[in-house]
């Protein structure tokens, strides 16, 4: 039975990548695009923590770890690039 609703939430999860995915290419603005970008990371790592939870191992964690940090560290760049529209800032006085 878990093993059933767990393979409804894979087929939901990966619509929803897929929705974000091309949202995040068609996206109008940038800010749907980063929104977007963001919700995909969340959902890659859900879909691969219900992987994990369907095969029994923990074999992926690392991956998981990866993923959240790239995807962390890619919407704080993104938004700093929106607000300031430099990633890094050379002049700070």
């Amino acid at each position: 039975m878990l093993n059933n609703i767990l393979m409804i939430v894979l087929v939901v999860m990966s619509i929803s990548l897929l929705v974000c995915f091309i949202r995040a290419i068609i996206g109008p603005t940038m800010s749907d695009r980063v929104i977007a970008l963001d919700t995909f990371g969340i959902n890659l790592i859900g879909f691969i923590g219900i992987l994990m939870i369907l095969q029994e191992t923990t074999a992926y964690s690392e991956v998981i770890l990866v993923i959240s940090i790239i995807a962390f560290i890619g919407s704080i760049a993104l938004a700093k690039f929106l607000e300031r529209g430099a990633v890094f800032d050379r002049d700070s006085n």
